[in-house]
């Protein structure tokens, strides 16, 4: 992250790649990064709860690591890998933690499950054998206001048993594919 000389109306170029996408974004210092991926990016599945860091509904990824997008600001990722909930899997190709959370019903009224879904990645991708007592200290950074954990937790172990060496990576992050016509950038030799 970037130290920031800059007040708060005073615009900032931040460059990001999100989703394995290159973005950039012209925004005001203030603007949180949790703002700028729902209002300027429309990626909406990065929830906003508490907007205190509490209840851990933005959680994101900034480079491999979960944070509470709420509490950051934009510019402050600038140079970052930003993966959000969009990113976990492709239309069609579930990521093997969203397809337990549906298979266990773990997702209740919904609001928490991008939350919970990131949390859990970045578990299991740093502690991929933490075991079943642990996990519900391990996920209680994230709120469920309809009592899920249960079910939430039955659809984390079960990725955590299945995928002994950690979750596979997010697949919705490579760069988009050239369109048909467009120059891939290849050179012929």
């Amino acid at each position: 992250m970037r130290p920031v000389n800059a007040g708060p109306e005073d615009l900032v170029e931040t460059r990001m790649t999100v989703n394995g996408t290159p973005a950039v974004l012209t925004l005001p210092a203030r603007i949180t990064l949790a703002d700028a991926l729902r209002d300027h990016l429309g990626l909406t599945g990065t929830h906003i709860g508490c907007e205190h860091g509490v209840c851990g509904m933005c959680t994101v990824l900034l480079d491999g690591e979960a944070v509470r997008s709420c509490l950051m600001l934009a510019v402050q990722a600038d140079e970052a890998e930003i993966v959000t909930v969009e990113g976990l899997g492709r239309p069609g190709e579930l990521h093997p933690l969203q397809e337990s959370f549906g298979r266990n019903h773990a997702v209740q009224c919904g609001f928490c499950t991008p939350g919970f879904l990131m949390s859990s990645y970045d578990l299991l991708a740093h502690s991929p054998s933490v075991p079943d007592e642990e996990l519900p200290a391990a996920l209680s950074g994230v709120i469920c206001r309809c009592t899920g954990y249960r079910n939430i937790l039955t659809a984390v172990r079960e990725v955590r048993d299945s995928c002994p060496d950690g979750p596979p990576p997010p697949g919705n992050c490579a760069p988009p594919a050239p369109a048909p016509g467009e120059d891939s950038g290849a050179q012929d030799g």
